[in-house]
């Protein structure tokens, strides 16, 4: 099963899940297409999540554009309390993020989740 965490509303993430769509239909695989801000994730899923990214960098799952990244100072955050941001502020999670087979990839260009299906 492939599953992205994907916002509507953002055009990265629209053409990220047509990537993942036509792949997962060649395949005739899942696809799981979850709106974490319609359904968040807790701090236990986005720890799993910073795993499965691979460099245990919880600034690559971080949108700092966004007003709270400042106010929260999660530039120099250790990953508990960025993890927790998240949580907490569904909109800081970065987006997309496509999982396969226990790895994920960000979708920043969209093309970048195309390794994924390598890997796996």
């Amino acid at each position: 099963m492939i599953t992205i965490y994907h916002n509507p509303r953002c055009s990265k993430s629209r053409e990220t899940l047509a990537l993942v769509q036509a792949h997962a239909d060649e395949r005739q695989l899942t696809l799981q297409v979850i709106d974490y801000q319609k359904a968040p994730l807790n701090f236990d899923e986005l720890q799993k999540l910073l795993i499965a990214l691979g460099d245990g960098d919880v600034q690559a799952m971080l949108r700092n554009n966004e007003p709270e990244y400042a106010s929260l100072k999660l530039v120099s955050a250790d990953t508990a309390t960025a993890l927790s941001a998240i949580a907490a502020h569904p909109h800081l999670l970065q987006r997309p993020i496509v999982t396969y087979q226990n790895i994920a990839a960000i979708g920043r260009p969209p093309e970048h989740v195309l390794t994924l299906f390598k890997k796996a």
